[in-house]
């Protein structure tokens, strides 16, 4: 579910955004910005988004408060109708590499309206023309654990609210400068962000949040799986005082033979940090 948090709904009502790009990271940080109150215009290849086959639920919810038109802009009369909604936006979003963008003719057409705040997704924005997916950055950047493959997709997610931010932040130096300009975002870099925990120790085997501390892990209840998360002195003491547990394994054991439900309960009871494993 796309969240706004506690961001006002229009804080970004009046302005335009148009979204030319598929899959996930575009779309996401499109849908961001529409949560705030922009207007978002989604234009799709006539063949539209490839996510709306693989998975359409995630599709839907992304595109529910945009406008979506398909438009061919290999064509005379698609490249027109780009043009008409570049005169209108105050934010463009991209996801295809530079030399695709040149080759389609909308980079010179970007050139052509400085007001454009341009946000311009790429898989890496060292290297911006060398392919890649969300599986192939998360790999580089030693957040999975083989043979398992990530059930979520950082890199695309991360890089779609860095997206968000770059536009926001266009969008101010724009009330300053009067002109746009573009930010390049790399889905490898976001990927990096993302794995800052695990390059600094914290969340590597044995690191703090690592299974280093036993007051911070996944243990087995009667009928499924907990996380506890009791790092803070307070949470730490007052889950030893109640379990009697001072190591991983009485606390396993204290888990083990009481039902999720229970386990829960008890958990809001004391005010602890535990969680079901969904």
């Amino acid at each position: 579910m796309i969240d706004a948090d506690q961001i006002p709904a229009n804080a970004l009502k009046g302005l335009k955004v148009l979204n030319l790009a598929v899959n996930v990271p575009g779309p996401w940080a499109a849908a961001r910005l529409g949560m705030f109150g922009a207007e978002v215009t989604k234009v799709e290849p006539p063949t539209g988004d490839p996510l709306e086959a693989w998975c359409p639920s995630w599709y839907a919810e992304m595109a529910q408060s945009a406008i979506v038109e398909r438009v061919d802009a290999k064509s005379g009369a698609g490249r027109a109708r780009l043009n008409e909604l570049f005169d209108g936006a105050d934010v463009l979003i991209t996801s295809v590499r530079p030399s695709a963008l040149a080759r389609m003719g909308i980079a010179d057409a970007v050139d052509e309206h400085p007001h454009l705040c341009h946000v311009e997704i790429v898989g890496d924005s060292e290297d911006p023309e060398h392919p890649g997916h969300d599986l192939t950055y998360q790999a580089a950047a030693g957040s999975l654990n083989p043979p398992s493959l990530p059930r979520v997709l950082l890199g695309d997610l991360l890089g779609a609210e860095r997206a968000t931010s770059a536009a926001l932040a266009l969008l101010v130096r724009r009330g300053v400068t009067g002109h746009g300009g573009l930010a390049r975002i790399g889905l490898r870099q976001a990927a990096d962000a993302g794995a800052a925990g695990h390059r600094h120790g914290m969340t590597s085997e044995g690191g703090l949040l690592g299974g280093g501390v036993p007051t911070y892990g996944l243990y087995e209840v009667e009928d499924g799986w907990v996380a506890v998360a009791a790092l803070e002195r307070h949470f730490h003491s007052r889950l030893e005082d109640l379990t009697g547990a001072t190591d991983r394994e009485t606390l396993a054991k204290y888990l083990r033979i009481r039902k999720r439900a229970t386990v829960l309960r008890w958990a809001h009871d004391h005010d602890l940090p535990i969680a079901a494993v969904e």
